[in-house]
């Protein structure tokens, strides 16, 4: 923790680009009392401050080395075997080298809300309520700090409102896992009454979307009861754990049914990204109509700057690094294609019939592999045939988006077959990139029913409301409601294949098989893509081994602390077996 307090002490030293200055006081003195100015009863500055403190949030697309962190998992591979976030599904990550080494950022984040909170009492706010509100705020984004730590390292040490000096004592031991959830909750009880809170009276946009609001606090805490109710820190697999995460999301299910909050499945389709002659041949004619409007309903979610699905986004300005970063590569504006989803996932996606392609009575075909699937595969992944920009995906052996072909290349083109999909929006023009809106988001209201779903299943079985809550995502892309009769663990099983699909390349898979502790099941042996090959006018389809996966499961489901952590805090205990 050294290393955080001498990072953020000279984050102090050149603090705002303003220049109103104090001759007679030390420059870190003088900047405190600049951003929390006695005579500032707007709080201009104090406002900025904190609003920068929200740059801390996690944001997302490409933050892993230029990677999405499902390229990690056994979602996707990155398209350069030297890309370092591949070494969380080959296992050659340790304490010094460590991809998604978040340590730093999110103790940087907390002692950003710390000095927030050590000085805002200076500020002569003139609005009624306005401080205590920015106070919540800040301990609110602080929680999120905290349980970013938690969900990687497990205990971490709880540092409380201290704001550090160079010439304090850091040498701090790690809090346990259960006491860093309870400092969570009880934050995130004790700034409820101050949050903001976006309802049909107060509207949606402006000042309340991407603030950290009730709904954001509610949905923080179903996810953090959720995550502590799994079997990765539930070894005993006490119910009450599962009732109080149902019990976290439903508060929030119950708060939107009372119309306190504005949240909801969108099911606009505004934004026309797919038309029944852009995806000809992926559905049979009688289901056409149904089968564009679940793609567009299902990307459109991603695509719209104020949308009342997303409870908390990274909220960034309009730009193209997402399609940069990802589209496939052979069009003129030469996107990388760093995200190659496997077939593993491709596999995940349903026929439109509900039913999973090795069922024998699917109707599923390798000849025609993408044909009568899931709406939200063409929402999610861009597979060969996929209309992109002004033409079809071509990732065939020797078309234009696999020029080389199956295993002729270590980089520069897709080593699976496939691309990303999902989060982009294309436009009419091959040649140059227009900034589209790609808000991150942390926290969806889709995800509210999946964590109520999980819980209220392990806690008391699959009773109507499990059943609602899936069937409502599923009819929000047209897809049919999951059979009736199921049992437990029948409905365990859907459960999770419905999160994987509904929320593939949203940061939750990754860390889904942890605290599943599945990791060790489906990140040991292979990982898979698929190979097509030209025949004439026919692509011939074959699935082919790509990369080895593994994953030692008396160590990898927790992250190692880091190394200069552990070598500068003789308390800091590292985690077992690294």
């Amino acid at each position: 923790m050294k290393n955080i307090t001498l990072f953020l002490f000279s984050f102090l030293l050149i603090l705002s680009g303003c220049k109103k200055m104090i001759e007679d006081a030390p420059l870190e003195n003088a900047n405190i009392d600049l951003v929390f100015d006695s005579q500032d009863s707007i709080g201009k500055y104090a406002q900025e401050f904190l609003n920068n403190t929200y740059a801390s949030l996690p944001g997302g697309f490409n933050r892993v080395g230029g990677n999405l962190l499902e390229s990690g998992s056994d979602d996707a591979l990155p398209s350069s075997t030297a890309d370092v976030v591949q070494f969380f599904s080959n296992g050659a990550f340790n304490q010094v080298n460590l991809p998604d080494n978040t340590w730093d950022a999110n103790y940087a984040g907390i002692r950003k809300v710390n000095v927030f909170l050590q000085n805002i009492d200076r500020v002569p706010f003139k609005e009624k309520g306005l401080k205590n509100r920015l106070k919540a705020e800040a301990r609110g984004l602080r929680a999120v700090f905290y349980f970013e730590l938690i969900k990687r390292w497990g205990g971490v040490p709880i540092i409380g409102d201290e704001v550090f000096t160079l010439a304090d004592n850091i040498q701090f031991p790690r809090n346990t896992y259960q006491e860093c959830v309870n400092y969570i909750s009880s934050e995130i009880e004790a700034v409820m009454p101050f949050l903001l809170t976006p309802n049909a009276a107060s509207g949606y946009t402006g000042v309340f979307f991407g603030r950290f609001t009730k709904g954001a606090a509610m949905a923080l805490k179903a996810r953090m009861l959720l995550y502590a109710a799994s079997p990765l820190n539930n070894t005993n697999n006490d119910l009450t754990k599962w009732a109080l995460a149902a019990k976290s999301a439903k508060d929030v299910m119950d708060s939107v049914a009372a119309g306190k909050f504005v949240y909801g499945l969108s099911t606009s389709t505004t934004t026309a990204h797919y038309s029944a002659t852009t995806l000809a041949g992926l559905a049979p004619s009688a289901k056409m109509t149904s089968y564009v409007a679940g793609v567009n309903k299902f990307l459109n979610v991603f695509s719209t700057r104020y949308n009342s699905e997303i409870i908390l986004p990274y909220l960034r300005a309009t730009s193209t690094d997402v399609e940069s970063n990802n589209e496939p590569i052979g069009y003129t504006r030469a996107g990388d294609g760093k995200t190659n989803p496997t077939q593993e996932l491709v596999n995940e996606f349903e026929t439109l019939d509900g039913k999973m392609i090795e069922d024998n009575s699917s109707g599923w075909s390798i000849n025609t592999p993408y044909y009568n699937r899931d709406p939200r595969l063409a929402g999610t992944v861009s597979f060969n045939g996929l209309f992109w920009l002004t033409r079809n995906v071509q990732t065939y052996d020797g078309g234009k988006d696999r020029p080389k072909g199956f295993g002729n290349t270590t980089s520069g083109e897709t080593r699976t077959g496939y691309y990303l999909r999902k989060f982009m929006t294309g436009t009419t023009s091959e040649t140059a990139y227009t900034a589209t809106n790609h808000n991150f988001p942390i926290f969806r209201y889709a995800e509210i029913l999946l964590n109520y779903a999980e819980a209220q299943n392990e806690a008391v079985g699959p009773d109507g409301s499990v059943y609602s809550a899936i069937n409502a995502i599923r009819t929000r892309s047209n897809m049919p409601v999951l059979p009736v009769g199921l049992n437990q663990t029948e409905m365990r099983y859907r459960i999770r294949h419905e999160r994987r699909v509904e929320m593939a390349f949203e940061e939750q898979r990754f860390f889904d098989i942890r605290r599943w502790k599945i990791a060790e099941n489906v990140l040991n042996g292979v990982l898979h893509g698929i190979q097509g090959t030209l025949n004439g006018a026919t692509v011939n389809y074959n699935i082919v081994e790509v990369a080895n996966a593994k994953f030692d499961a008396s160590k990898m489901y927790l992250y190692p602390i880091p190394f200069k952590e552990t070598a500068s805090n003789s308390k800091m205990v590292q985690n077992p077996n690294w």
